[in-house]
């Protein structure tokens, strides 16, 4: 129970790229986030995607284009992945298919993926109450759909630069977004969320490789996360021609915009003769957010904002034999700022005037947040003239820590606020390789977060109010249900030598 006295935001970038660790997330509170865009294959989410101080020949290309110079041959993949949320809070399917291909000094590559997402809630209308106008064209609120649909297109291509060790490659990611898991249960008391969007990925990546398996590599990324929210209530009010409550249809439209402007930089080298090597990384965002969605389960007023994330990490790992053991550690401090705009001229409580357009609340987040990942890989053949095949386990540790400071113009007043939680992931899998297939499996479990529910307020909207255009959305007590999001994906990798 977060309770009645709740006053955090949720800043969620909620964007369809490569890698986490290049677009840096910013939530504000507790709700999970299912792995809708764990979509791309890897050959170290098992061992709780540590990729500092480990190589990810699968996923690598996709992060840093440039590393498709490592790809040696051309292959064709695919990676169906589905994710479903406990207590029936949401689901969704990926289908992605696609091929890289080198030939020197050039490499490239083309990915498609369909994915559905189901809906974390039926939202139907009471049916105890009538509602006239909903069966007007273009005011139906019947039950939304129980799924939608999003695609994803990629394309990459990069060259090596002579015998240098030097590579560039760029990608461009495009994503069509009609369904983004958990955006319905932000609304309380919708009948249901229409969603439709975009978001843009462009990266420029650099890869430097010196002789005894030293690299440096270096991404400059742009991203644009534009989708709309129609969100649809069902207002209760008393109607004194029938002498009955009945029910009248509204939409509300929500707009949320981010622009991201990115820069990371990694390193790695063997840090002895026996199997350590030693890897960092750095990760710079800088985030406008132009409009952020009015969520009812916040009482922050905010408008537009601006935010500067940055992460730090260093890996270690460790290949004896069979065996290969890593462990990552990333502290990420973040800041960001929003704040309310003023419609009209407000008057202030010490008798000043905050005109049109002027800000009427700010807010400032100050973050420290920090995440641990580790993973084993065991490798063994299976009979003489079997598949090479592999276990591996792994366990991701996520802590988040703010303070918010809160200054309201309108009544000369400031609070301060401080919130954290745990998050904890454990990961596992195999692989069986064949001489025409790598077959690999991955799955995880995520705990530490939940799913808001809302309890409705008892009473009524009057008619009046209605047509006076003052809009009391239906709202309550926001709870945090605890959930689990269970996430399943299967690789086929079918290399052409």
């Amino acid at each position: 129970m977060l309770g009645r006295a709740l006053f955090i935001s949720l800043l969620s970038l909620l964007c369809a790229g490569a890698a986490n660790a290049q677009l840096i997330s910013i939530r504000t509170v507790p709700v999970s986030q299912a792995h809708q865009f764990e979509i791309f294959p890897s050959q170290t989410a098992a061992m709780g995607g540590v990729s500092i101080a480990v190589a990810d020949s699968l996923l690598d290309p996709f992060v840093n284009p440039a590393k498709g110079v490592r790809l040696g041959s051309t292959r064709f993949f695919g990676s169906p992945a589905t994710y479903s949320v406990s207590s029936n809070a949401g689901g969704g399917r990926t289908l992605p298919i696609g091929a890289l291909t080198s030939a020197e000094p050039w490499f490239g590559g083309v990915w498609f993926a369909l994915q559905e997402v189901d809906v974390s809630r039926e939202a139907v209308p009471p049916p105890f109450l009538v509602c006239p106008a909903c069966d007007v064209e273009g005011s139906q609120q019947a039950a939304a759909e129980r799924s939608h649909g999003n695609t994803y297109a990629l394309a990459m291509a990069g060259r090596e630069l002579g015998a240098s060790g030097l590579s560039i490659g760029g990608s461009v990611l495009w994503s069509r977004l009609n369904g983004i898991d958990g955006v319905d249960l932000l609304y309380a008391g919708s009948s249901h969320i229409v969603q439709s969007g975009h978001a843009l990925d462009l990266r420029l990546g650099l890869l430097k490789e010196w002789a005894e398996n030293h690299s440096l590599e270096a991404i400059v990324l742009h991203n644009r996360f534009n989708t709309t929210h129609d969100v649809h209530y069902l207002d209760v009010f008393w109607d004194p021609g029938t002498q009955q409550f009945a029910q009248r249809p509204r939409v509300e439209q929500n707009l949320d915009r981010t622009n991201t402007w990115g820069l990371h930089i990694g390193y790695e080298q063997p840090l002895s003769a026996d199997g350590w090597y030693v890897g960092w990384m750095a990760t710079v965002n800088r985030m406008d957010h132009p409009k952020i969605p009015n969520y009812a389960i916040m009482n922050i007023p905010r408008d537009p904002g601006h935010s500067s994330a940055f992460n730090i990490g260093i890996g270690v790992s460790r290949s004896v034999a069979a065996s290969t053991f890593s462990i990552d550690a990333i502290y990420e401090p973040i800041w960001s700022h929003t704040w309310a705009d003023a419609a009209e001229p407000v008057e202030t409580d010490d008798g000043e005037t905050i005109p049109a357009g002027g800000k009427t609340i700010e807010n400032r987040f100050r973050f420290s947040n920090a995440m641990l990942r580790m993973g084993l890989n065991q490798r063994m053949s299976i009979g003489d003239s079997g598949p090479d095949a592999g276990l591996q386990i792994g366990l991701v540790v996520r802590n988040t820590h703010y303070w918010l400071d809160q200054h309201d113009h309108i009544q000369v007043s400031d609070r301060r606020h401080e919130e954290r939680w745990w998050e904890w992931t454990p990961t596992w899998g195999f692989s069986l390789g064949f001489p025409t297939v790598e077959i690999r499996y991955t799955g995880s479990v995520t705990h530490g977060t939940g799913r808001p529910g809302v309890t409705a307020p008892p009473g009524f909207i009057e008619d009046s109010v209605l047509r006076s255009n003052i809009l009391a959305a239906p709202s309550g007590p926001l709870t945090l249900d605890e959930v689990r999001v269970t996430t399943h994906q299967i690789s086929l990798a079918l290399p052409l030598h």
